[in-house]
């Protein structure tokens, strides 16, 4: 177990390891995840009115199939899924507040993910795109995506505790898998607790080291 502090609270990961190195799958336990609303209409410019679900899976996102903004999420091109991704973002934005239980700095809206529609259990992948931040495109299914689709799906009895779900990325084809595990509360939300499952590799390593002679090594208090 590795326990992460994030930005949005502790996070636990769990890392297979044979006493030389760790290996896949890896997965993590989210913070409580909760729907935050659900069938929202709102007015897009260039796109009309749309149905929106609102997730929280460590950040807010706004769920809604591509089909509805007359794309399709696997095969129109990526700039297009981007720039109505986009509007839906600026949209919700201005339309819909949110609330954090804990901390109002996380009440915003962090991105729109574009799906196809396949929201019912199906052993069968469903497929999303998740556009965050500056027009970003995450290159996987996104962890903390997962974990508020399925709060969602969990929210409207679509999945029960234990089911697993397979999601894809429609950029790069990763796949991540995803279960809610235990249920939870969080302020008046009712919640899940989400294992989000995926592969991961080694990027890099970095080195720290304490000199004996540092007078600041054990670091120092500011009264």
């Amino acid at each position: 177990a590795v326990r992460l502090r994030c930005p949005c609270g502790p996070v636990t990961a769990f890392v297979p390891w044979d006493g030389r190195r760790s290996g896949n799958p890896v997965r993590f336990h989210s913070v409580p995840a909760f729907a935050a609303a659900t069938d929202l209409a709102i007015d897009v410019p260039g796109h009309g009115k749309v149905v929106v679900d609102i997730g929280y899976g460590g950040t807010f996102y706004a769920f809604l199939s591509a089909e509805q903004l007359g794309l399709d999420v696997c095969s129109s091109k990526t700039r297009d899924l981007v720039s109505a991704a986009s509007a839906v973002t600026e949209a919700v934005k201005k339309q819909f507040k949110l609330h954090h239980p804990e901390s109002e700095d996380l009440a915003f809206l962090y991105g729109t993910i574009l799906t196809d529609g396949k929201d019912a259990f199906s052993e069968e992948p469903t497929t999303n795109i998740c556009v965050f931040a500056d027009e970003q495109v995450d290159r996987s299914p996104t962890g903390s995506g997962v974990t508020a689709r399925i709060a969602l799906q969990y929210h409207k009895g679509l999945i029960q505790l234990d089911q697993s779900r397979t999601f894809q990325s429609s950029t790069t084809g990763s796949l991540f898998t995803g279960k809610a595990v235990k249920e939870a509360k969080f302020g008046s939300y009712n919640a899940v607790i989400v294992e989000v499952s995926g592969e991961a590799f080694y990027t890099g390593t970095a080195t720290f080291t304490v000199e004996e002679e540092d007078p600041l090594k054990h670091g120092f208090f500011l009264k």
